[in-house]
């Protein structure tokens, strides 16, 4: 599963749609939206099209480095408000330590390769 959304994630979903019976580690990282400074929430842009190239790219590249069965990527965008997700990954694998390894190289790659943006004061809108 990799998308791009515009709603509230569902997380058990993403964490569902990684699991086997072969799996032996789940790991998942949710990328929070905090209350820093007194905001209220963020705004992501994204070119939505290129954004979900990347991370099936991203994804790609993790299955060929490590042993892994399945991975997730949904990132949100337009207007989060603090305390939902703007990104989850999750990654199975037969064995955590590649499941770890794994979820943290997508979730490094995404921050410094997807076109998704973090506005900075933004303002409820819409986007994408």
């Amino acid at each position: 599963m990799i998308a791009i959304v515009h709603e509230r994630i569902d997380v058990p979903q993403v964490l569902d749609s990684v699991r086997s019976v072969t799996s032996g580690g789940v790991v998942h990282f949710l990328g929070t939206i905090r209350n820093d400074g007194g905001i209220e929430g963020l705004l992501y842009e994204c070119y939505p099209e290129m954004a979900r190239k990347v991370l099936e790219s991203i994804a790609a590249e993790a299955r060929r480095r490590w042993p892994i069965e399945a991975v997730s990527v949904v990132h949100r965008v337009g207007w989060i408000p603090v305390g939902e997700e703007a990104v989850v990954v999750a990654v199975a694998s037969p064995h955590r330590a590649d499941a770890f390894e794994a979820c943290r190289y997508v979730i490094d790659a995404l921050k410094s390769e997807a076109p998704i943006w973090k506005i900075e004061g933004g303002q409820h809108a819409a986007c994408c």
